[in-house]
């Protein structure tokens, strides 16, 4: 694919990974922040992401340049796609993209990181509104491959499968949703399974400690290699036999879930559980470690995942 000229709107710790992934692959990034230090980013910040990188994806490239701009208008001159990454706020969102649309040629994309916001809501006020889409990562965002698109009711679907192609350039797997849902897809499926997880702490049944052990080394492998349809497939004939034969199981499971509200009492107990289970480890030490190990999680994924 020919290098395009990315634009990058709001740096904070989004947008300097995806400035990361995308000089990574070698296209030129220009952004724009109204607070945020450039110096400070490629002395710092910068270089440890292109070594993660380097070692994801093994091979050690010549990255495209990153610069920094002082107005929307000079970091969006002459850029080919938009990734915005301002704050979670609607009305912001909405001025924010109408202000970027006023800077870029009518044909190029508006690719949102929101993780809260409908599509539908923040493209209102844009003057071509089917260029606007949402393209939200997940954390850490030079790392994780998973790129969630999807348009609003103004989206023209071909701008959904022209993000995919370049989203896929720089070694990201997307999944396109159907239709708007709030959280989209994969935060979904986690707050499904972190509702029961935080009910089952509230309720005594089990430590934070086991419940997150007992993902670890109970589905999550197996998971992350094949998903959760294909994983169970495998434990009957076909996927078809696993439901009838476990079917009511799960059912029985599905009945008896627990309810989750984050009132004072249950984010207490949350907090204490969880902080019994760190122990000592700073925040620090365990990025570090999540992040390395991702590294060789992900390379055992792409040679050997299913999808």
């Amino acid at each position: 694919m020919t290098k395009l000229t990315i634009g990058i709107i709001g740096f904070g710790v989004i947008g300097q990974r995806w400035a990361a992934s995308f000089a990574h692959a070698g296209h030129p990034v220009r952004v724009y922040d109204p607070i945020n230090n450039s110096a400070d980013y490629h002395k710092d910040i910068l270089p440890a992401l292109l070594a993660d990188l380097d070692a994801l994806k093994g091979v050690q490239r010549e990255p495209g340049s990153i610069d920094f701009f002082s107005s929307v208008a000079a970091a969006l001159s002459g850029v080919q796609f938009v990734q915005e990454n301002g704050p979670e706020k609607l009305d912001l969102k909405r001025k924010l993209l109408a202000e970027i649309e006023e800077h870029i040629e009518d044909d190029i994309i508006i690719a949102s990181s929101s993780s809260a916001l409908l599509v539908t809501e923040m493209q209102s006020e844009c003057r071509n509104p089917e260029r606007v889409i949402l393209g939200h990562p997940f954390n850490p965002v030079h790392l994780m491959p998973l790129v969630e698109v999807v348009g609003g009711q103004a989206t023209d679907s071909e701008n959904l499968r022209k993000a995919k192609a370049i989203y896929e350039e720089i070694g990201k797997k997307v999944v396109i949703l159907n239709q708007e849902v709030t959280g989209h897809l994969a935060l979904r499926l986690m707050g499904a399974m972190w509702r029961e997880a935080i009910a089952l702490v509230r309720e005594g049944v089990a430590t934070v400690e086991d419940v997150d052990r007992a993902f670890i080394y109970g589905p999550g492998p197996k998971w992350t290699l094949q998903g959760s349809f294909i994983a169970n497939s495998l434990n009957a004939q076909n996927i078809e036999d696993f439901l009838v034969k476990y079917g009511p199981t799960y059912q029985a499971i599905w009945d008896t879930l627990l309810d989750a509200r984050l009132d004072t009492e249950t984010i207490r107990i949350v907090a204490s559980s969880t902080n019994d289970a760190v122990k000592e480890r700073t925040p620090e030490t365990l990025k570090a470690e999540r992040d390395a190990g991702l590294i060789d999680i992900l390379k055992a994924v792409a040679e050997r995942g299913a999808l």
